[in-house]
C-alpha cells in the first residue's frame, strides 16, 4: 500500500509569502548597506557600536567611515548571496546565516547601548527600528535551517 505525500494545501501562497520575505530582505540589507557608506549612517551608528564589547574598540583600529563601509559590505555581500540563492538553492545556508548574524549583532545593541530603554507613560519603550530584526533573524534562521532535500524548491 503506497501513500501519496500529502502537499501543503496553500503552497502558492507559502511560496508568494517567502520570496516576498527574502526579496524584503534582500532590499533592505542593500538598500542599509549602501546608506552605511554615507557620513551621516556612519556617524549615527557610531554610538551603537562604541559600546559594544565585541565591537567597541574598532574605532581605536579604523576611522569611523572605515568602519561604517566594513559593516555596509558585509550587508550588501550577504543581500547579494541572499538573492542568488533564488538560483543556486546551495547558498541558502549560507545567506542565512550571514543574516543570523547581522541581525543578532543589531539586536544585541538593545543590550549593550546606554539609553535604549526607556519608560514614557509607564510603558518600557526602546528605539522600535531594532525590533523589526526579531523577523529577521527568524527569516535567517529557516533559510539556515533548510534540509538538503528542500534545496530543488
Amino acid at each position: 500500500m503506497s501513500m501519496r505525500k500529502q502537499s501543503f494545501p496553500y503552497e502558492g501562497i507559502f511560496q508568494t509569502g517567502y520570496y516576498i520575505t527574502l526579496l524584503g530582505t534582500a532590499a533592505i540589507l542593500l538598500w542599509i548597506g549602501i546608506f552605511k557608506f554615507t557620513p551621516t549612517e556612519a556617524a549615527a551608528i557610531k554610538p551603537l557600536v562604541v559600546h559594544h564589547p565585541l565591537f567597541g574598540r574598532v574605532y581605536n583600529l579604523f576611522d569611523l567611515q572605515t568602519v561604517s563601509n566594513v559593516i555596509g559590505l558585509v550587508e550588501i555581500s550577504t543581500a547579494f548571496l541572499l538573492l542568488l540563492s533564488i538560483k543556486f538553492h546551495s547558498l541558502r545556508r549560507y545567506a542565512g546565516a550571514g543574516i543570523i548574524v547581522i541581525f543578532l549583532v543589531t539586536l544585541s545593541f538593545l543590550f549593550f547601548t546606554p539609553g535604549m530603554w526607556k519608560i514614557k507613560d509607564g510603558v518600557v519603550v526602546t528605539d522600535f527600528f531594532i525590533l523589526k530584526d526579531i523577523a529577521f533573524l527568524g527569516f535567517g534562521m529557516m533559510l539556515f535551517g533548510f534540509r538538503r532535500k528542500d534545496r530543488k524548491q
